[in-house]
């Protein structure tokens, strides 16, 4: 990277302030890799090369970053949950594993992110009625994916619950394992979430959309 030119203050004198989405993607990077503390506004200046005054046109204060950074969370996370659950499918094990694709690798939901905002909720209140709120939405979106396929409300709720709660089981307990793995699993994940066998070809549409990087 070039170095900035700084004024005899030291504050990048090139005039260049950065964007909010570079502060903010700076910011989930540190909070993610580091945790809370991590997230300070002069590390953050001197990580972008940018002067900590530049911070300051973007937002008001620290509280005000920490503040996007839940709402980009709620976007990222929830947001993608949502939409799987509203995406096409012709049958339940197709919508379920819609909804499965975004907790993988390649998909939207940055399970990471969403790890360090839980661990986060652990010491704020106020955090923490987000997250349960957050939750409540994913499980009611999940519920209504399986009530739009004929199940009553109260065997969809089960099942939503059944699904997202192994899903976070995943992200809490740091699973890893490798995407060969999680694919020979899948049938029978589908199977035990929806009472059905998906159809080899709604699994070889999902496979195709989810190629094993190795």
């Amino acid at each position: 990277m070039t170095q900035a030119k700084t004024d005899a203050s030291g504050e990048n004198a090139t005039g260049w302030r950065g964007s909010k989405d570079l502060w903010l993607d700076a910011a989930q990077n540190a909070f993610v890799d580091s945790g809370l503390d991590a997230v300070k506004i002069q590390p953050l200046a001197s990580q972008l090369d940018l002067s900590r005054t530049s911070f300051y046109w973007f937002f008001k204060d620290r509280a005000a970053l920490l503040d996007a950074l839940l709402e980009r969370w709620e976007t990222t996370n929830t947001g993608s949950l949502v939409a799987a659950t509203e995406a096409y499918a012709e049958t339940i094990s197709e919508a379920v594993l819609n909804l499965i694709g975004i907790f993988l690798d390649d998909g939207p939901f940055r399970s990471r992110f969403d790890l360090a905002v839980r661990g986060w909720a652990h010491q704020d209140e106020a955090v923490a009625a987000r997250v349960n709120a957050a939750d409540a939405v994913r499980l009611d979106a999940i519920q209504r994916m399986f009530i739009r396929f004929g199940f009553d409300h109260k065997e969809a709720d089960v099942r939503a619950r059944t699904v997202y709660l192994v899903q976070i089981g995943y992200i809490s307990l740091q699973v890893q394992e490798d995407m060969a793995t999680r694919m020979e699993r899948m049938p029978d994940y589908v199977k035990t979430y929806t009472g059905q066998n998906p159809s080899e070809r709604e699994l070889a549409r999902f496979r195709a959309a989810h190629p094993d990087p190795q």
